[in-house]
């Protein structure tokens, strides 16, 4: 629950921490800097891995800590500590300090306030006790081996998190935020002969074990992991060569996230670094292609109250019907780029500083049915489940694997294919679009992005779309 008219007594009960001294070292540490706050952050996570018929792993771990910065000019300075106390608090503020060189600072504006909540704040790690949690594991086990004989191994595992964190200004302005982080993870092997092939279904976000204790639906993802692993036996070799890719909905969005929406993050186009660098207004991408930043979305696992620096996130515009609308902005960039922050202040915990990055990255649906984009297409590649990329931010040009892909065949989806990989450039994909599809998926929550070094979780979802002319690496 993101609350900036409350306190959160939290980290003042369990510590040694004087709220009113706090807050006073907070304003001496930020006295004549452009921004800056103290972040205060405590977390208990934990994992359960059932492998090979038995439990394999089992982990708990609690953290705590806070980091303070100070931003001036383009300059930022970041101390942290596992240690939370006054004395901690000073000796941050010496070290951070060391970046005012004369200059008089003065304070940005604060962020927004709000009340609105995106996500339950119970604590998802105390509602159901351990022996349940190995009891679902076993019952997935089962239940799966159970399901055909050709299944040689399964494994399963239960991660969930809750965090509470908040956030502390030079001029007294606090927000707090509590955030829960679940999920649950299938994969099966499945041989014939001396072939053996996986597959895998993941579903999570922000909400509490509830759901996925729910029979039905830990049974439709070993159902979609079992499948999976059919159609991968079943797998050719694949095509190579330039030819018309048809992305099937949700997953397939993460083409989308890498190889786009990190060239559209705020820093990349402050340092013209990025593809999309000084091109705001400009045609980018085919007409009919929107593509938004929705840090808003109820659950969902890339969702956030507020971002790191206490901004409330909000649904950020960044392609209107092709033409380039915006980047996704946290304080710093924003301030130095002479617009407002857009929510996408992000960190990896404490121990990190926040910097622009994505929530739910996602393309709105189009108005065409997605049989007849499969049909308009008389030989390509079907690509519908991703696996690993990379990605060259500056110059946009991206390689993916695909995990589960099909041969096109007289506008009918034909023998799958093993091997596939996709390679572009994502502005030039983006041009490339020539149908979009009316069925406009989110990922199942299992988005985890990764930027300098820190990860955080995030949102992917795109409907059907055509693309001609990409290039297609394959094995045949």
């Amino acid at each position: 629950m993101a609350d900036s008219s409350q306190s959160l007594n939290f980290f003042f009960n369990d510590s040694d921490l004087d709220e009113t001294t706090t807050v006073g070292l907070v304003e001496d540490a930020l006295e004549g800097m452009d921004d800056g706050e103290l972040y205060l952050e405590s977390t208990q996570s934990e994992s359960f891995t059932f492998d090979d018929g038995r439990l394999k792993a089992a982990s708990f771990d609690s953290s705590q800590g806070f980091g303070l910065r100070a931003v001036l000019d383009e300059g930022s300075g970041y101390a942290h500590s596992n240690e939370l106390s006054h004395e901690a608090i000073k000796r941050a503020s010496d070290t951070v300090r060391s970046i005012k060189t004369g200059s008089n600072g003065a304070m940005s504006v604060a962020p927004a306030r709000t009340n609105r909540q995106l996500y339950a704040p119970d604590n998802p790690l105390t509602g159901i006790d351990f022996d349940k949690k190995v009891a679902l594991l076993e019952e997935i086990d089962a239940y799966t081996r159970s399901q055909d004989d050709r299944i040689r191994q399964v494994s399963a595992s239960i991660l969930g998190s809750w965090q509470s964190i908040e956030i502390i200004r030079a001029d007294g302005h606090r927000v707090r935020d509590i955030r829960p982080l679940v999920r649950l993870n299938v994969s099966v092997v499945m041989g014939e002969g001396d072939r053996q092939e996986m597959g895998y279904d993941g579903q999570g976000g922000r909400q509490s074990y509830d759901f996925l204790f729910d029979e039905s639906a830990w049974q439709a993802q070993v159902q979609e992991a079992i499948r999976q692993a059919e159609v991968n036996l079943q797998s050719v070799d694949a095509p190579a060569g330039e030819m018309t890719v048809v992305l099937g909905p949700g997953w397939p969005g993460v083409l989308l996230h890498e190889a786009v929406g990190h060239g559209l993050e705020g820093d990349f186009n402050r340092k013209k670094t990025s593809a999309f660098a000084g091109l705001l207004g400009e045609q980018v991408a085919a007409k009919g292609i929107t593509v938004v930043d929705d840090g808003t979305l109820d659950q969902k696992r890339g969702s956030l109250s507020v971002d790191d620096e206490g901004t409330p996130t909000e649904n950020t515009v960044l392609i209107e019907d092709g033409v380039l609308k915006g980047y996704m902005q946290d304080r710093l960039n924003a301030r130095l780029m002479g617009v407002a922050p857009t929510g996408n202040g992000r960190r990896q915990s404490f121990a990190h500083s926040p910097m622009p990055r994505m929530t739910n990255t996602f393309m709105l649906a189009g108005d065409k049915d997605p049989a007849e984009i499969l049909s308009s297409v008389k030989d390509g590649l079907y690509a519908v489940n991703f696996g690993g990329g990379q990605v060259d931010i500056t110059s946009g040009k991206f390689v993916f694997s695909c995990t589960e892909a099909y041969k096109i065949e007289g506008g009918k989806i034909g023998a799958p294919v093993k091997g596939a990989t996709l390679i572009g450039n994502g502005p030039d994909v983006l041009k490339r679009v020539s149908m979009i599809g009316n069925d406009l998926k989110l990922d199942n929550g299992v988005g985890t992005c990764g930027k300098g070094g820190q990860t955080v979780p995030a949102g992917v979802g795109q409907p059907t779309l055509r693309v001609d002319g990409l290039t297609v690496g394959g094995t045949a």
